[in-house]
């Protein structure tokens, strides 16, 4: 149970309407899950529900991560834990550097649990130069410039920039399950190629990844070993690769039809 996420039965409801109804899921430390479905079948509540987003009430069910239940934990705690989450719209805080940013949150992420007082440890965290090198080692493989660091956090970034940036964060941070939402969002092809890159280049026994999106497209890049149909909050339908095909071919409403609501 190392490192494995499992979502058993979950329900969440959002300002009293339930959104997700009885979604199960297991992912392993080394696996590629895709979650695929249409828009407002409840994809990006899954994943806000995952990290603890206050919005999203879990009213049944539970989500488990290396054997232990999580939804006490306020989201800061999963990420330590070893989640973490790309966002498909990043948020922009002009006066904070990039590389302050990644930095704080790394030292965060290593730093032993906050003591029963709830303060955080005192703790130096990785030295700075052996930072600017592991920061400078994984912006060459994504094809970043160097000064992308010195700018603040994903102001004035590009589409493919903020991506790219989310990808650093977890090549850096070195989470266990990464959970990335629409992160294909609004990419050019070459932008996605290198995001994807990124991502396969992660992939590893060390990390599992959750990769949630509309289209089929990022797939041709990012191999999962299993997509799983996502409709009316919960999963309809698991395959492989090739569901992806399907999905492509026929649209959405062929799993409601043949499958049926589970």
């Amino acid at each position: 149970m190392n490192g494995d996420l499992m979502v058993k039965d979950l329900h969440v409801s959002v300002e009293g309407k339930e959104i997700l109804k009885g979604l199960s899921l297991e992912v392993k430390k080394g696996e590629v899950h895709a979650i695929m479905g249409p828009n407002g079948s409840g994809k990006s509540t899954f994943a806000n529900t995952l990290m603890g987003h206050p919005k999203y009430e879990v009213t049944s069910g539970d989500i488990l991560f290396k054997g232990e239940s999580i939804l006490e934990m306020e989201t800061d705690e999963r990420a330590r834990a070893g989640l973490f989450m790309a966002f498909q719209y990043p948020v922009a805080i002009p006066g904070l550097t990039f590389g302050s940013f990644l930095r704080a949150a790394l030292n965060a992420r290593i730093a032993p649990s906050a003591g029963e007082d709830g303060k955080m440890p005192t703790k130096k965290g990785i030295p700075p130069k052996e930072f600017r090198d592991l920061m400078k080692k994984h912006m060459a493989a994504l094809k970043m410039d160097e000064k992308f660091a010195t700018r603040y956090l994903n102001d004035g970034f590009s589409g493919g920039e903020k991506k790219r940036a989310e990808i650093l964060q977890m090549a850096i941070l070195k989470p266990e399950i990464a959970i990335m939402d629409e992160t294909d969002s609004g990419l050019d092809i070459d932008a996605l190629k290198i995001v994807s890159e990124g991502v396969n280049t992660l992939s590893g026994p060390d990390l599992g990844v959750i990769v949630i999106t509309h289209y089929n497209r990022i797939l041709n890049y990012i191999k999962p070993h299993k997509i799983h149909v996502m409709k009316d909050g919960r999963i309809q339908a698991t395959g492989g690769p090739e569901l992806a095909l399907e999905l492509e071919s026929r649209g959405y409403d062929w799993v409601r039809e043949e499958v049926g609501t589970r």
